[in-house]
């Protein structure tokens, strides 16, 4: 099976993620429409197999795969760091793509004692679990969430466009962001889903060898449940969201410790667990 490749090295075997396709754009001023090519983003069944027993499919964007696949073990709590994954194979097929992830073999036992049906969309971060105390639960980061700085939130969203390249084509998928404590973006990943897109990039974060400390993560969609969950097992202290959050979300982070900003926007946001840090001075653009 082959290894775990870096982060920045591309991946033959992955499909593009956006392609061209006819459209007819109409103007409402005339009653003539007229004829174009737009890219639109693709969006592929992923099949994730733990040895050879599938685990579950996932409807994602077929790009950054190994990053995909390694935070989303890290998040569902199928492994519990990046070390325990000894490689992941991509085999595109006609009805979509198997991503075959060969874990340790104590790891992979552990697994097997698992039993858990999960059939994934890219809207829903919980399907499959059959009761309530099945959900999956971060640990308690600390007794007060980190402070978040104005000015490092208002750097990241300067910033966020320029990291999504997909989206400028497609104008359709989400992005998750790795921000350090200043507000400059150090890694960015992209998917139709939002829980794949952060799961991207926690799996790129820990494949580079990188924490989550020492920054914060922003995310160009609402904040749920999932995605507070997701961003404390990873360990950051912080999340901030272009969206607003629900209300389980602003109770996990309020449990966690952990700072949640949202309705991130150019002239502000609204903290809904945390603090605000003071700050002597804005953080550099």
């Amino acid at each position: 099976m082959r290894r775990n490749s870096k982060p920045s090295e591309g991946t033959p075997a992955q499909p593009p993620a956006s392609q061209a396709v006819s459209v007819a754009p109409l103007r409402f001023a005339s009653d003539m429409p007229g004829s174009a090519m737009a890219e639109v983003a693709v969006e592929a069944p992923v099949s994730i197999v733990y040895g050879n027993l599938p685990y579950a499919v996932m409807m994602a964007t077929p790009s950054d795969l190994e990053d995909f696949v390694t935070g989303f073990s890290l998040t569902e709590g199928i492994a519990a760091s990046a070390s325990e994954i000894r490689g992941i194979a991509i085999e595109p097929r006609r009805d979509g793509i198997v991503v075959t992830v060969d874990l340790e073999p104590g790891r992979f036992r552990e697994h097997l004692a698992r039993r858990r049906n999960l059939s994934g969309r890219t809207s829903c971060g919980l399907c499959g679990v059959e009761s309530l105390s099945e959900m999956p639960k971060a640990s308690r980061r600390s007794d007060a969430a980190t402070a978040l700085t104005p000015a490092a939130i208002a750097n990241a969203l300067a910033q966020i466009e320029r990291h999504q390249p997909l989206n400028r084509l497609t104008r359709s998928v989400h992005a998750a962001a790795w921000c350090d404590c200043d507000g400059r973006i150090l890694a960015a990943r992209e998917d139709v889903g939002r829980h794949n897109a952060l799961d991207k990039l926690i799996g790129a974060r820990l494949r580079a060898g990188h924490d989550g400390t020492d920054g914060f993560v922003l995310v160009t969609s609402r904040a749920s449940f999932e995605m507070v969950e997701k961003a404390a097992i990873f360990g950051a202290d912080a999340l901030v969201a272009i969206s607003a959050p629900t209300s389980l979300a602003i109770e996990r982070a309020q449990a966690l410790g952990l700072a949640l900003a949202c309705v991130a926007r150019e002239d502000g946001a609204v903290l809904f667990a945390g603090e605000w840090a003071r700050e002597s001075e804005p953080a550099a653009q």
